[in-house]
């Protein structure tokens, strides 16, 4: 009798041993530090979408930071991830868990991404931008951009489209879709449109279509001393009152389709387009660039002048002759013109 008890002692202390040990060891496999990464904090996991798992793996041992590749297989298959894979951008952090690792991946709980696009003229520009930070090409995002039934869903055409996106920052889960995109930027377009500046539009005798166009013009006119977009936006509707065409330089460059020109000259104004609003009267059908909000501002909130000429000054300040008069027009003109040959700029 004595010895079974002895026996059954030694058979539990054994047991109670391996059990220990076997949980130490699972408890390590799951819950231990399994992620070094050497001089970061974090580093980005992106999962493009319709990912497997085993890309997923590739993707995750391409960045080096995974200590024992075996213990997380084992993980994930105990959580079942293989079969619950969820696309976008992850951030890992340094010393993460199997446990934590898996637990992020299999939650789609992504991290946001900025895009960021300013300086825009052509919708090619656009796409390009938006297509760094997202998982959308720009191709297909250009194609978007050209697909007159899809645009027309948001309210615009072909030449105004690009109204739509206001130049800003903008927080997007990586594998945003297409239609998530541009739904996207028509609700913060139509936020921008608030009671407040729909209760301008009246005094401009413009639509918000043609307030953008006309920002874009002003916004290329002076994008420098952007105290003065406010008298250019009240110098150029009082040409559009008066049935004068615009005569804008930066139309001619946008219609030329070349951004190079440093100064127009007279045979740029032959073009035939409906951009140059040398040759047209009234607005062109569209932007000339992604006017910023203030210089959509500065339309909506035009100094009520009776100014009809502008000419950039000579001393090349950014800053600009505002006058009514042809004639004194012209003399400003000339000076810029002498100053502008002096200082060899063709």
């Amino acid at each position: 009798m004595k010895k079974a008890i002895i026996y059954f002692l030694i058979v539990l202390i054994i047991t109670v041993i391996a059990v220990s040990i076997a949980g130490y060891y699972f408890y390590t496999k799951i819950y231990n530090s399994n992620v070094s990464i050497d001089g970061k904090s974090e580093v980005s996991l992106y999962i493009p979408t319709n990912s497997t798992y085993e890309q997923v793996l590739d993707s995750l041992y391409g960045l080096n930071i995974i200590t024992d590749k075996i213990s997380l297989e084992w993980v994930i298959k105990q959580k079942n991830y293989h079969n619950l894979v969820k696309s976008g951008c992850y951030t890992i952090k340094n010393n993460m868990s199997n446990n934590e690792l898996v637990d992020l991946l299999r939650s789609g709980n992504q991290t946001s991404v900025k895009v960021t696009f300013n300086n825009v003229r052509l919708k090619e520009d656009l796409a390009g931008k938006v297509a760094k930070n997202i998982e959308l090409d720009s191709i297909t995002i250009l194609e978007a951009l050209n697909n007159k039934d899809f645009i027309e869903k948001y309210g615009f055409n072909m030449e105004t489209i690009l109204i739509m996106f206001l130049p800003d920052t903008y927080e997007f889960n990586w594998n945003t879709s297409l239609s998530e995109f541009f739904d996207k930027m028509q609700t913060q377009y139509n936020k921008f449109w608030n009671e407040t500046r729909m209760s301008k539009l009246e005094q401009t005798g413009l639509s918000k279509e043609g307030v953008s166009v006309l920002a874009s013009i002003v916004q290329a006119e002076q994008s420098i001393q952007h105290s003065e977009q406010y008298i250019i936006a009240g110098l150029y509707i009082n040409r559009i009152q008066r049935g004068i065409p615009l005569q804008s330089d930066p139309t001619l460059i946008y219609a030329n389709k070349d951004f190079t020109i440093k100064r127009v000259y007279n045979w740029h104004k032959e073009i035939k387009s409906p951009y140059n609003t040398y040759q047209n009267v009234g607005l062109p059908p569209g932007p000339i660039n992604l006017p910023e909000k203030r210089a959509i501002d500065a339309v909506l909130d035009f100094d009520k002048n009776n100014y009809i000429y502008m000419c950039a000054k000579e001393d090349f300040s950014g800053y600009h002759y505002f006058t009514n008069s042809l004639a004194q027009h012209n003399i400003y003109a000339r000076r810029y013109q002498n100053a502008a040959t002096q200082r060899g700029i063709k």
